[in-house]
This record gives structure tokens, C-alpha cells and sequence, in this order.
């Protein structure tokens, strides 16, 4: 059976824009309408989930997605810094910074290590393997980040190289925990999430 995973980031919020680990911050007006725009454009009747955080499940709401939040897919917990920006907990504790940013096994912040982080979201992908044909998940950057370190079986530090951003889609095509992978497709009505162009056959 082949199962295949959209995952699609949220709109921007004031968190998001500041740079700030997140608070659980309203969605931005301009970042709100231009997703219920998009309504429609990732198909509503499949199988969807939601990172808890408020972001992803108003994103998923304007999306028209009757999304499921779920555990498994919350953002890392990082702990006495949330709602900080990484600015300012630079400024402060540098030190702390430069392990959270070099030892994947640390957790300066009290938080969630990035490697226990990590291997949550790739026990949460391998879940899927009794499943076939499409699920949607809205979920936080650092959820994508995670996917991609997981199925490309790099090294924990290869989860500060992607770059993703704000309502794209990540499609993940997998059997026996073996993933392909197409990445950061904007959302659009002529080019939706419901297709996965360049995402061959998983053998």
C-alpha cells in the first residue's frame, strides 16, 4: 500500500513574521484572506490533521478542511523560550543558542530536544504504513523540517538547511517506510495539493 502525505505550512502570523517561537498567535487579516482564497484549492473531502497550534488549525479551517488536531504533529516544545524572539534569547544566552543550534540531543531551553523532536514526527510518518491513497496534514515548519530529515535519512543538523515557507505544500509518497518526496509547491487553485506532480512511484 502506498500512502501519500501533503503537508501543507500555515499563513503567516505575527509570530512567524517576528521571527518569534511561537505563542500561539492569531493568524495575520491579509494572511487570513488570502488563505480563504485558497479554499477549495487541496481538496475537502480527504482524510486531514492539524499541528494543535492555533495557526495551523484556523489555516486549516480557511483551507476547508475539517482537519483533526493531532499530538503527534505539534510544533517542538521549546519550553522558557517560547513566545521569545530568537533575537532576543540570542542577546541573552548566547551560549544556550549555539548548543540548541549544534547538539540535536540538547535542551537548553527545558524544552523538547531537536533529535527527540525528530524522531517523534518520524514515528508519527512510519504510523502511516497501514494506510493507502491521500491524507492532508496542516502542520508548522518545523513539522516539514523534521518529515524531510526523516525520510531523506539525514543527519539531525540537515533540519536547519530547508527553507520553508508560509501555505506550500510538501508531498511525501511512501510504502514499507520507504518515502519520495516533492517539495515546496505553492498553493494554488490551477496547480492544487490534490496532484503530485514529480512525485514517482514508490517500489
Amino acid at each position: 500500500m502506498t500512502v501519500r502525505v501533503t503537508l501543507i505550512t500555515p499563513a503567516t502570523s505575527e509570530a512567524l513574521r517576528g521571527v518569534r517561537f511561537d505563542d500561539d498567535s492569531p493568524l495575520d487579516p491579509e494572511a487570513l484572506a488570502r488563505t480563504e482564497a485558497l479554499a477549495g484549492a487541496v481538496g475537502r473531502d480527504l482524510p486531514a490533521f492539524a499541528s494543535p497550534s492555533l495557526r495551523c488549525r484556523r489555516t486549516a479551517e480557511a483551507l476547508g478542511l475539517a482537519a483533526e488536531p493531532l499530538a503527534a504533529i505539534a510544533p517542538c516544545d521549546m519550553g522558557r523560550w517560547r513566545g521569545r524572539t530568537l533575537d532576543s534569547v540570542a542577546a541573552s544566552e548566547e551560549e544556550a543558542v549555539m548548543t540548541w543550534l549544534t547538539d540535536p540531543a540538547a535542551s537548553p531551553h527545558g524544552g523538547e530536544p531537536l533529535r527527540q523532536f525528530r524522531e517523534r514526527v518520524g514515528a508519527w510518518l512510519d504510523s502511516l504504513d497501514d494506510r493507502s491513497g491521500r491524507i492532508v496534514a496542516v502542520a508548522e515548519p518545523d513539522i516539514v523540517r523534521a518529515s524531510l530529515v526523516h525520510v531523506l535519512s539525514a543527519p539531525d543538523q540537515a533540519f536547519w538547511r530547508f527553507d520553508v515557507r508560509p501555505l506550500h505544500a510538501t508531498d511525501l509518497s511512501g510504502r514499507r517506510r520507504r518515502w519520495n518526496l516533492s517539495v515546496g509547491r505553492p498553493l494554488t487553485h490551477d496547480g492544487d495539493a490534490r496532484t503530485d506532480p514529480g512525485v514517482p512511484p514508490t517500489t
